[in-house]
């Protein structure tokens, strides 16, 4: 099926989460960068991941309440991925892209994904002391390929004039910028140069239609769940 990724697949070929996670990750430490929304971008991946796999779409019939219709519950292969479809399609009610981000973002969600790029040998699992205190589940880089080509993806992406921009590429881009990973994996001083050009590979300007929908959708359900959390910190 086209987007799909096999299940016995080379490091180079990740998910959208997976690479979301690894721009989340510091390189060394292996402990996950603050300030940013990386376990909605995470979640966001999935359901993008999901919808490049047909297995899931948006309603026709409710297209601005982003209501996800299940296409097919074959599953992929990738044990997150499959569960995360599973409780999609076993759900009493449907619900929309901004439910489903708001459902899969947690902790455990994270570290899962971090345990995928570990069997991968991307990641190495170790522990840490806070505070020489409280133990602290941490993921070191020991592959620094995989995240240096998508970082190079993103550089291209954003520091040149191609409109040959891969899909998975642009939705990588746009759950990055939403959540605040793009800004801590580029130069900021550089990225604020080019603004009008992430705005217009976000918006999906660069790409298909049908793709274009996918990551208007995603980037939607992105940043209301990463605004309402936020704007309820900011009120206690």
């Amino acid at each position: 099926m086209m987007n799909e990724l096999p299940t016995d697949r080379p490091v180079t070929n990740l998910f959208l989460h997976e690479e979301v996670l690894l721009l989340a990750l510091r390189d060394d430490e292996g402990t996950f960068v603050s300030g940013a929304m990386y376990s909605h971008a995470i979640a966001g991946g999935i359901l993008a991941e999901l919808m490049l796999s047909k297995r899931i779409d948006l309603d026709p019939v409710k297209p601005k309440r982003k209501i996800i219709d299940v296409l097919s519950k074959e599953p992929i292969g990738d044990p997150v991925l499959d569960e995360c479809l599973f409780k999609i399609a076993t759900a009493k009610r449907r619900g929309s892209m901004q439910t489903w981000v708001a459902r899969f973002t947690n902790r455990e969600l994270q570290h899962r994904v971090a345990a995928g790029l570990v069997d991968l040998g991307i990641l190495k699992a170790d522990k840490d002391k806070v505070l020489w205190i409280f133990d602290r589940r941490i993921y070191p880089e020991i592959d620094h390929a995989p995240e240096q080509q998508l970082i190079e993806r993103l550089e291209h992406a954003v520091f040149t004039d191609d409109t040959d921009i891969s899909p998975r590429t642009v939705i990588l881009l746009a759950l990055a910028h939403h959540s605040g990973l793009l800004s801590k994996s580029l130069p900021k001083k550089e990225l604020r140069k080019r603004k009008k050009r992430i705005d217009q590979i976000v918006s999906g300007d660069v790409v298909g239609q049908a793709t274009k929908e996918a990551i208007q959708a995603v980037q939607a359900a992105i940043v209301v769940a990463c605004t309402v959390p936020a704007i309820c910190a900011a009120a206690t």
